[in-house]
């Protein structure tokens, strides 16, 4: 026979529900929920900030500040970078700007920085012609590297730079193409001269053909100058402190060679340098020499020096 025992109250375990227990991934993912909601929060939030920030006239480009330009006006280098007013300081590749810029023949670089709130400044380095270049018949002004900065015209009259002959070399296929050693000779000259005061404003036309020989010709003085490719300077005040006596002896001088150290030779017009005119170039250049030291006009130089033909027309008068 079963009793069945009273239930005690106390003792519910029979009717207790086992608890539930969270599984380590359950509790993870939930986690990640309430991360990607706070973080599409603050994304959301920086997004907007940020567009607030990038449409704000304060930091927008209004004004361009330009220093360094000398032969570009103001205005010509504002129309470069046109176009640049009222790009976002923030984001605005100043770089890409830049480079427009140095599409211009006459801009040799620059440098573009922001300056907060509202500015960009340019400071543009420009190139510096260093003589006339005459080029299939034309004139272009050139820089010491030989680049072509523009066409010499009226706009440019209050320079006043030697005609320089010779730069190009035969077109292959395109146009004229300047030679980097006969630009080089050229540029080595002019600095040499630049280191005699008022040297240099003397000189009119320079032919660089040869670029082992520079040839110049003086303001007044029709002679063809041969200076070789060092010691330009010196040589060509030599032939200055002899010139009077020089067209004294040798009236009518076609070239004088000043490539030979104490030695010069001097070619009459139309005629082969006889010995006469070598004596007389000789005695003329003796007395002149400064402490009477001897400067000696020689016999023609061999066939090899060929005969001396002005390189250009002297069309430029000074």
């Amino acid at each position: 026979m079963t009793i069945a025992a009273p239930a005690d109250k106390h003792f519910r375990r029979a009717h207790l529900k086992p608890a539930r227990r969270h599984r380590p991934w359950d509790i993870g993912g939930m986690r990640l929920v309430r991360l990607a909601v706070v973080l599409a929060v603050v994304g959301a939030g920086l997004y907007e900030g940020t567009q607030l920030v990038l449409g704000a006239q304060s930091l927008q480009i209004s004004h361009i500040a330009i220093t360094g330009n000398a032969r570009l006006s103001r205005g010509e280098v504002l129309a470069l970078l046109d176009g640049l007013r009222g790009r976002s300081m923030v984001t605005v590749s100043l770089e890409a700007w830049r480079q427009r810029l140095t599409n211009s023949p006459w801009v040799a670089d620059a440098a573009l920085r922001r300056v907060l709130p509202d500015t960009v400044t340019v400071a543009i380095s420009e190139r510096q012609p260093m003589g006339i270049g005459r080029i299939g018949g034309e004139l272009y002004l050139v820089d010491q590297q030989g680049t072509v900065i523009d066409e010499y015209g009226p706009n440019y009259a209050d320079i006043d730079l030697p005609i320089v002959d010779g730069l190009a070399v035969a077109p292959t296929g395109g146009g004229p193409i300047i030679d980097e050693a006969r630009a080089a000779l050229a540029s080595r000259l002019l600095n040499s001269l630049g280191t005699r005061r008022g040297l240099s404003k003397r000189v009119s036309e320079i032919d660089v053909t040869d670029a082992r020989d520079a040839i110049v010709i003086l303001k007044g003085d029709g002679t063809l100058v041969r200076l070789g490719e060092e010691q330009f300077a010196e040589r060509l005040q030599t032939y200055l402190d002899l010139a009077q006596a020089l067209h004294e002896r040798v009236p009518d001088m076609d070239y004088v060679d000043m490539r030979f150290d104490e030695r010069l030779y001097v070619r009459p017009v139309g005629h082969p340098v006889t010995n006469a005119a070598a004596r007389a170039a000789s005695a003329a250049a003796a007395a002149s020499a400064p402490g009477g030291g001897d400067a000696k006009a020689a016999k023609k130089h061999g066939r090899a020096a060929g005969r001396m033909h002005r390189a250009a027309p002297r069309g430029r008068q000074h």
